[in-house]
C-alpha cells in the first residue's frame, strides 16, 4: 500500500473526537496481510506527523513512512516565524528524512505528501503551496528518495513545477489520482511519474474513462485509508468481487471491518475494479502493479 493514513484516529477507535470502539490497527494490518498486502507506507503531511510515524513504523517490519508537507498545510512552513521560520522548518524535515532514510537503515522511503491542491484553497493559497512544493524537491534531491505527490485541480501548474525539477529526483507517484483522461495523457507523456489510484479515483464514469488511459507499467494502487473506499454508488462497484462483513462503529466487533472506514485490505477491491475496467485479470493487474 503506497499510501495509507495509519496515524488517523479512526484506527484508534476515535471519530471526530469521540471514542466509538477500541483501537484495532493491528487487526487492520493483519487483514491486509491476509489478502497479500506486504508493505504499508504511512503518509505524513506535516513535520509533526513525519515524526509521529517513526515509532509506529518501528513496531511493524512491513511498515514505512514519508516525510513532507501536504499542500493544504503548506502554511505551516512560515506559521511560526515567517521566511526564517520556513527555512528552519525545511531544515528540520531534511534532518529527519536523512537520519531515518531507508538508505541509512531507517523506515522513511519517500518525500511527501506534497504537491498542489487548488480544490481546497481555503486551507492554503496557491502562492504558498507553489513556493513550498518547489522547495520540497530539495529534500528529495538531498536524500535520493522518490516523491509521494498530490494533485487536485492543478494539473498545469503541477506539471510545470515537476518538469522544472524532475531531473533532481529519483522518480515519484501522483497518488489518489482524480483527474481527467487528458491529464493522464499529459503526466504519462511529459513526465516519468507513476499514477496511483484508489476508490476515490473510480467514483464516476469520467473517472473510469481516465484510469483506462493509465498504462499498467505506470500504475500504482494505494488505499488512502481510512478514506477513499469503493462505495456502492461508485461507477466501479460492479467490478468488485470481494466483500467483507462489516459493523457500524457503534457496534464494533473484533475481527470485522468498520462500515464506511476504508482499510488497506480493500486495495484488493481496487485491483478487481481495474481488472474489470481493463478487461484483464486480477492476477495480471497485481503482477504488473505490485512487481
Amino acid at each position: 500500500d503506497i499510501g495509507v493514513n495509519l496515524l488517523d484516529d479512526m484506527f484508534q477507535g476515535s471519530y471526530h473526537g469521540k471514542e466509538k470502539h477500541e483501537a484495532d490497527l493491528p487487526l487492520v494490518l493483519q487483514r491486509a496481510r491476509d489478502v497479500g498486502v506486504c508493505r504499508f507506507i504511512t503518509t505524513a503531511g506535516t513535520l509533526s506527523e513525519s515524526k509521529a510515524a517513526l515509532p509506529l513504523t518501528a513496531e511493524h517490519d512491513d511498515a514505512y513512512s514519508t516525510v513532507g508537507v501536504h499542500p493544504t498545510r503548506a502554511g505551516e512552513f512560515e506559521a511560526s516565524g515567517g521566511e526564517e521560520g520556513g527555512e528552519e522548518y525545511l531544515r528540520a524535515l531534511l534532518a529527519l528524512a536523512k537520519e531515518n532514510s531507508q538508505k541509512n537503515g531507517g523506515k522513511v522511503v519517500a518525500i511527501g505528501e506534497c504537491g498542489l491542491d487548488y480544490d481546497r484553497l481555503h486551507f492554503c493559497d496557491k502562492e504558498t503551496q507553489q513556493k513550498w512544493f518547489r522547495r520540497q524537491f530539495e529534500l528529495a534531491e538531498a536524500t535520493g528518495l522518490p516523491m509521494f505527490l498530490h494533485m487536485r485541480e492543478a494539473c498545469a501548474d503541477f506539471l510545470e513545477i515537476v518538469k522544472e525539477n524532475e531531473g533532481r529526483i529519483a522518480g515519484g507517484v501522483v497518488h489518489s489520482f482524480t483527474g481527467t483522461a487528458e491529464e493522464v495523457g499529459r503526466i504519462v507523456a511529459e513526465t516519468k511519474l507513476y499514477i496511483g489510484i484508489n476508490g476515490c479515483s473510480l467514483k464516476t464514469q469520467e473517472n473510469i474513462d481516465a484510469v483506462k488511459e493509465i498504462p499498467l507499467s505506470r500504475l500504482m494502487i494505494d488505499s488512502d485509508a481510512p478514506w477513499c473506499n469503493i462505495r456502492p454508488s461508485s461507477a466501479a462497484a460492479k467490478f468488485v468481487q470481494t466483500k467483507w462483513s462489516v459493523k457500524k462503529k457503534e457496534r464494533f466487533e473484533k475481527g470485522l471491518m468498520v462500515k464506511d472506514r476504508n482499510e488497506p485490505a480493500a486495495m484488493l477491491q481496487v485491483t478487481e475494479a481495474m481488472a474489470g475496467i481493463l478487461g484483464s485479470t486480477v492476477e495480471e493487474v497485481a503482477t504488473q502493479v505490485f512487481a
